[in-house]
């Protein structure tokens, strides 16, 4: 009560924020009429003097209201769009480094602009992150003319760059793309043998377009760059072929009287838990599975992989659900974003679960893989030193983009007053009687010229309704993954007299639905192909821009767009973002959402309330009721489910962290070893560490050195360096382990001294780089193994009254010391074992692995025709000077 009184008379912490923006706002007003007189040449030059203010040491903030009013001219000469105030206030958030939350169709994607430019006047470049490829290259292109008319480099990461075009986009001053592709670039620079292979720079300043989806939504997937294992597929085949004859049970509780306690009995051969998304065996159930497999004891530790193998059979056909959780798409099984609807190609479920649903399918299994890098979204995005982001829908998520990100949210108003009427819920008892009715919605709203765009949760929800409409004779678009292709031109249309389209998670996020339609892409359509494009595409756009003005009174006239839910998604954002598609700059609009009994959501959270609720007002088939108790159900329900999802983001991110600190670690040593830098020091230092835990562990502190295990202490010795430590006098008085540690680390040195004048010392230092650098990648994709191994049973600690997280951290802590053990012994093994192989050798060795390889490459089962050896490289003569750069003759260096 206190806290409602003291916003009423202090306003909310939005509010508060907001007024304080105001003045700049003012400032960048009052410039706009000086920014104007100037010519297109002087207004570019604006950037020059801005960069050479910094140099001078003014700070960014105090550039800001003249960056912004130039950014703003600059958009009404190249784009024909003037910033409105509220999009100034929305760039201005965005440069705090929060979350501006805009309305859709509020112009965002020009809103960044402000920011991107102010941020890129320093030098060190500015990432814009979208959802897609297409939106990537749009907004590069579209918003690009801004910053290019102002004299910055703009870049583009899309799919398919090879590392060269990488590297050019992200040495712009802005680069857009996905953030998929930002992402695995770094893991992938993180893989590479030379600094100059990298393409990213150190990471700025980014804005996250669609923060809510980026961020929160695909944050449950970390990313992951994997290797093929040599696990085979044959138990995949011979798994799935025994789950169909498997009979799903259901759990029945009961309360036993005696011990006042509820009694649990399952039935069938397994039950499903939807809530928690798994599926378990019951006794019988295992006793069916020994029994088809021919299996003795299905949890014998020798048949633990079958069971993992049937545990996952068993979730693919139980709970993952073809055009639902997948597509299968040319032989292949593609991932559907379950937030998007858009298809994840190269996406494939970890753990062995996407080669049970493709022996589900009966497609081919695709090699199991093993990781060899892996980072989350939250721990790549918290690398920036700034980061920010915007998107419709992020308020109902600000304690976890505060939480998980340090990020605040700023409720950005629109620039016109929201028209749209958001009509009530309206719940039916079946599926089949809520189609009915949105049919009927559909054709009076299409018949009355009312644009229709129609919101499904699924591909096969979309689908029949598709054909629904088709028998009652309604035009119409479908928008799924699989018709992805054409999502931006249908979406633009989707506004047109009459128009109906059936979207599936979507809704065209990134494009706006024009009231009366898009001329310019309805000429584009219409002229592409033809002779005098130029010529026939300003008639076509002349016509396109009547026909559509003319549409646009009509639509508005019949109420403006109107949204259709057809099932509400387990997150309220993205309900938002569906409703958001409609009343955009005050247009008019409508949504509303129908709803059945056997919809996921209500099915599985808490439907029996409503349905007894149907029961006792007797609602006759086909009627539906609309009842404020019914959407605060409903909310309930989505507010419980986002509570589970936050969990789990949560949970990843915890666990992530560990494997953070290590990575850095890991990455950090790769990047010195690359720069060359103190080489002979680290390798010093390694030696001096083995040594000392050497005679630590043979020659203890207070006992007599006569005691000490010297049979051990050489083995060791010779086993790490390559040589027999020089004898000791065992009966000297002040024979100490400090100074055993001393006379051995002497020894090892000379030998190290030695080696350097056997290789040369250009040689050794790049000796030393290449057996740092593949030892390190070796054993860094041993350990992710190891603790992809060990997360899978960490829960089980639980059982023993331990904390399975804590138990996680110190396991995996001690993994990274054991690696880091290792390491530091293979590098030294073989520094002091390694030989330079002679010319003749290497010639030898090369045509013994090429006849080897030929032998093992069959062809239709004949071996092919061995073909001579054939040398890529220049032969270096005797007398050349070597390759490696000593500046002596190869005879005298590498070549002796």
């Amino acid at each position: 009560m206190v806290g409602n009184l003291l916003t009423k008379i202090f306003g909310s912490k939005n509010e508060r924020d907001l007024k304080r923006l105001q003045p700049l706002v003012a400032q960048i007003g009052n410039l706009e009429e000086q920014m104007a007189q100037l010519s297109d040449e002087a207004l570019a030059a604006k950037t020059v003097e801005f960069r050479q203010r910094l140099t001078q040491g003014a700070v960014l903030e105090s550039l800001l209201p003249e960056a912004f009013a130039v950014v703003r001219e600059a958009g009404k000469r190249a784009l024909g769009m003037r910033h409105f105030d509220v999009q100034l206030i929305g760039g201005m958030v965005l440069h705090q480094g929060k979350i501006a939350e805009m309305k859709t169709g509020e112009g965002k994607t020009l809103v960044a602009t402000l920011a991107a430019y102010l941020n890129a006047l320093p030098g060190h470049g500015v990432h814009i992150v979208t959802v897609n490829d297409y939106l990537a290259r749009r907004d590069a292109e579209w918003m690009g003319r801004i910053h290019r008319f102002l004299g910055l480099s703009v870049g583009c990461i899309v799919h398919g760059l090879t590392d060269a075009q990488r590297k050019d986009a992200y040495a712009c001053d802005i680069t857009y793309g996905t953030n998929n592709e930002f992402g695995f670039d770094y893991l992938r620079d993180n893989m590479k043998f030379s600094l100059d292979d990298y393409v990213q720079r150190p990471l700025h300043y980014a804005i996250v377009d669609e923060v809510d989806s980026i961020l929160i939504d695909e944050a449950r997937t970390p990313l992951i760059i994997s290797g093929p294992s040599e696990a085979s597929s044959e138990l995949y085949y011979s798994v799935n072929r025994i789950i169909p004859m498997l009979k799903k049970g259901e759990v029945i509780e009961s309360r036993d009287g005696r011990v006042g306690q509820t009694v649990r009995e399952y039935t069938g051969d397994y039950t499903v838990d939807e809530k928690a998304r798994s599926a378990t065996l019951t006794e019988e159930g295992v006793a069916r599975v020994e029994s088809l497999l021919g299996v003795e004891n299905l949890y014998d530790p020798g048949n633990i992989e079958i069971l993992h193998h049937v545990n996952q059979a068993l979730k693919a056909h139980a709970l993952f659900r073809r055009d639902v959780d997948y597509v299968v798409k040319d032989g292949e099984v593609m991932i559907v974003d379950e937030f998007t609807g858009r298809l994840m190609p190269g996406r494939r479920w970890s753990d062995g679960l996407h080669q049970a649903v493709e022996a589900k399918e009966g497609v081919k299994i695709e090699s199991e893989n093993q990781t060899l890098a892996t980072i989350t979204f939250q721990n790549y995005f918290r690398m920036y030193e700034k980061l920010a982001g915007m998107t419709g829908t992020a308020d109902t998520e600000a304690t976890e983009f505060s939480e998980i990100y340090k990020l605040e949210v700023v409720v950005i108003p629109t620039n016109r007053p929201l028209a749209r009427t958001d009509q009530g819920d309206v719940i039916y008892k079946t599926t089949g009687e809520k189609f009915k009715a949105v049919v009927e919605d559909i054709i009076q709203r299409h018949a009355e010229g009312q644009p229709v765009l129609v919101g499904t949760i699924s591909i096969e929800n979309s689908e029949i309704l598709s054909e629904m409409l088709r028998k009652r004779g309604v035009p119409h678009n479908v928008l799924n993954a699989k018709h992805h292709e054409r999502e931006a031109e249908i979406v633009a249309q989707a506004g047109r007299k009459g128009a109906v389209t059936i979207a599936t998670n979507m809704a065209g996020r990134g494009t706006d639905i024009i009231l009366g339609g898009n001329p310019e892409l309805l000429a584009q359509r219409e002229t592409s192909g033809t002779e005098e494009d130029e010529a026939v595409h300003a008639q076509a756009l002349a016509r396109f821009k009547e026909v559509c003005a003319k549409e646009k009174q009509e639509v508005l006239a019949a109420g403006g767009l109107y949204i259709l839910g057809t099932e509400r998604h387990e997150s309220r954002r993205i309900d938002n973002q569906l409703r958001g598609r409609a009343g955009r700059q005050g247009d008019p609009g409508a949504s509303r959402f129908y709803l059945s009994l056997e919809d996921d959501l209500l099915r599985i959270f808490g439907s029996h309330r409503v349905a007894y609720i149907m029961d006792r007002l007797k609602i006759p088939e086909g009627e539906p009721i609309e009842h404020r108790f019914i959407s605060k159900a409903i909310e309930n329900a989505q507010k419980k489910v986002e509570a589970h999802n936050f969990d789990i983001r949560k949970h990843l991110i915890e666990y992530d962290d560990v494997m953070n600190t290590q990575r850095n670690v890991i990455y950090t040593q790769r990047r010195e070893v690359l720069a060359g830098r103190q080489l002979p020091e680290t390798i010093a230092a390694i030696v001096d560490e083995m040594v000392e835990d050497i005679v630590a562990t043979f020659c203890p502190e207070k006992t007599n050195p006569e005691d000490w295990n010297w049979t051990s202490l050489n083995e060791d010795f010779y086993s790490q360096f390559n040589m027999m430590p020089n004898p000791v006098d065992v009966s000297a008085r002040n024979l100490t382990p400090a100074l055993l540690v001393e006379q051995l680390k002497q020894q090892v040195h000379q030998r190290l001294r030695e080696r350097e004048e056997e290789f040369s010392m250009p040689v050794m230092l790049h000796l030393m780089k290449v057996l740092l650098l593949q030892t390190i990648d070796s054993q860094w994709k041993d350990h992710l193994l190891s603790i992809d191994h060990l997360k899978e049973g960490i829960g089980l600690r639980g059982y023993a009254q331990r904390n399975p997280k804590e138990e996680y951290k110190r396991e995996a802590y001690e993994l990274f010391l054991q690696m880091m053990g290792r390491i530091r012994q293979e590098v030294v093994q073989k520094l002091f074992r390694v030989q330079l192989a002679r010319e003749q050798d290497v010639e030898r060795m090369e045509t013994r692995q090429r006849r080897q390889q030929v032998m093992f490459n069959r062809a239709g089962g004949e071996p092919e025709a061995l073909q001579p050896l054939v040398r890529h490289d220049k032969k270096v003569g005797r007398n050349d000077p070597c390759p490696c750069g000593s500046g002596l003759k190869f005879k005298k260096c590498c070549g002796q």
